[in-house]
This record gives C-alpha cells, sequence and structure tokens, in this order.
C-alpha cells in the first residue's frame, strides 16, 4: 500500500507524517511539499519537493498511490490577498490532482482538506450537517468549488474521495502575526513562556477549537476508513469552547506561568472567530472521527511536552 500525503511540509502535514511512520501498514510513504522540508526517518519514506502544477512531478508521486491526503493550500487571509496565487494552486493545481488520480490510480482514496469557511454567515445554531452554505472569502469559495468537483468525481467512480473541514488548529508557534487567526496559537505559547497577551475578543466569545495530534489523526482515519458513505464533505467533530474557558485551562496546564491575559475585543475579529454557534457532527461521530475531549485535553495534544 503506498499513501502520499501532499502538503507533508505543513503545520498538519508534518504530524500526518509521523502518524503514518508511526503505523505498520503503509508499505511506502510518499511525502511532498513546494519547498523541503524535515520526514520522519523511516525508509519506508520518499520525499518529493516541486510545484503541484508540474503534471510531470504529479505522475512521480502519484504512481501506484492507493490514498492521497491533500493538505496543500493558500490559506485564509494569504488566498484574499493574492487571488491569482490562491487560484493557481487551491482551484488549478488541486482540480489538475484529482484528475491525474482519476487517470493513474482509478478508485483511490483521497482526503481532501476543506474548510469551515464554506459555511454561509450568520451560521446556524447548531451547525449541523445540512447547514447552508455560502462562503464570503476567496478561500471557502475556492475549497467548496473542490468539495463539490470531489464528489462529483466520486460519484462518476473515478476515485474514492472524502472532504473533511477542520476547525481552528491548534497550536502552530511562531504562526504569521498578520494571520487574524493568529491570536488564538499565540494564547497557547503566551501562556506556556510567561508573556503577556491581550486577545481580540470577549472572555465569553465562543470559538471552535481541535488539536494538531486530533486533526492529523482524522485525516490519517479518513484515508483508512473502509467506507465513506454517500456523504463526501463532512465538517470533523471540534471542542466549542470561550476563550475564557481556553485561557483557564492553560492556567491549569502551566500553573507557575506569570502571563496576563486581558481581552480588548475587535468587533470584526468577534464577529468572525469569537461568534460560533453549536456544532453538530452525527456523521463525522458515526464513521469514528474524534474531538479532543475537553480543554485540558486539547491543550495536551495541541503542544509538545
Amino acid at each position: 500500500m503506498k499513501v502520499v500525503v501532499v502538503g507533508a511540509g505543513g503545520f498538519i502535514g508534518q504530524t500526518v507524517s509521523k502518524q503514518l511512520a508511526g503505523m505498520g501498514q503503509p508499505k511506502k510513504i510518499t511525502l511532498v511539499d513546494a519547498v523541503d522540508f524535515s520526514a520522519p526517518d523511516d525508509q519506508r519514506i520518499e520525499k518529493h519537493i516541486g510545484d503541484l502544477a508540474d503534471s510531470r512531478m504529479r505522475r512521480r508521486f502519484l504512481d501506484g498511490a492507493d490514498k492521497v491526503i491533500v493538505l496543500a493550500a493558500i490559506l485564509g487571509g494569504a488566498a484574499e490577498a493574492n487571488y491569482a496565487l490562491a487560484r493557481k494552486v487551491n482551484v488549478d493545481a488541486t482540480l489538475d490532482l484529482f484528475e491525474e488520480i482519476k487517470q493513474l490510480n482509478s478508485g483511490a482514496r483521497v482526503v481532501f482538506a476543506s474548510t469551515i469557511a464554506v459555511y454561509s454567515k450568520p451560521m446556524p445554531d447548531p451547525v449541523t450537517d445540512a447547514a447552508p452554505f455560502g462562503p464570503t472569502m476567496v478561500y471557502g469559495a475556492q475549497k467548496l468549488m473542490m468539495e463539490v468537483a470531489l464528489s462529483n468525481f466520486s460519484a462518476k467512480g473515478w476515485l474514492d474521495g472524502i472532504s473533511l473541514r477542520p476547525s481552528g488548529v491548534m497550536a502552530r508557534d511562531g504562526v504569521d502575526a498578520g494571520l487574524k487567526t493568529a491570536f488564538m496559537s499565540r494564547l497557547f505559547w503566551a501562556v506556556r513562556r510567561g508573556e503577556d497577551i491581550s486577545l481580540p475578543v470577549r472572555p465569553d466569545s465562543r470559538t471552535w477549537l481541535t488539536s494538531v495530534e486530533t486533526v492529523a489523526h482524522n485525516f490519517v482515519h479518513g484515508a483508512f476508513l473502509p467506507e465513506v458513505g454517500p456523504q463526501k464533505a463532512l465538517t470533523l467533530p471540534a471542542l466549542s469552547l470561550t476563550f475564557g474557558e481556553l485561557a483557564e485551562a492553560l492556567r491549569r496546564r502551566f500553573p507557575e506561568s506569570k502571563s496576563r491575559v486581558t481581552f480588548d475585543p475587535d468587533s470584526e475579529i468577534v464577529s468572525l472567530f469569537g461568534s460560533y454557534p453549536g456544532l453538530v457532527t452525527e456523521t463525522a461521530d458515526r464513521l469514528g472521527f474524534k474531538r479532543d475531549a475537553n480543554a485540558d485535553e486539547l491543550i495536551q495534544n495541541s503542544m509538545p511536552s
């Protein structure tokens, strides 16, 4: 069995690669990214570095693939700031990748990283599998386009696809401060290091979060799931927390920290990232996808010891 991870050098991709390397089942693990990256020390692993838009490279790393996990993307604000680049990666190269899999590996399982940004605003309370779509950002719209394409390819029997929508994935160290969501990951590391931080939300502002370990587990689970079922795109389980609850949990985890967490709400940030409704993930729960049990487990799974 050959498993390919596209976007293996990214935050989630690195953890997916480590989890795959810890399994005995894949005979070959192929890791792909646009820039060089460190990979687990495992004789089953081969790396491919290059442009996803290069058809020759795609054919090399897809040759013989049974499962393909697609994580590569231009994210959020970066997609909004550079539409041309976002289209090249999130639409053109991704669709070309799906079509290449169709030609080379008919029936291969494809697990595609989508986003909760596909939903319309305001979101219903609770968000369920029937929640309406209506993305307002370029990133969300492009991901939804690829969800539709993958579902269509699956319906035609060209491949066996599933799109997974993770919530906020914690907690990347050194995340680009220009990203509007950067304050979420920075909170974890600020408390750990004893640094003061001011959050642009209220203590009772609510969001959906998942740890990088848990979301990586879910992408690997999606790759090895025996049967996807009729629903080819679904939102992954996540932990619904207020920022006040998260700050208290971080104080429990790092009781010696001298960090002061204060709140200076920004109405736009609260609207975008602090006004989340309830979340019901019936299909994902039934298929065995998981969430962090509570805030303490979220923190434990989000940061290396």
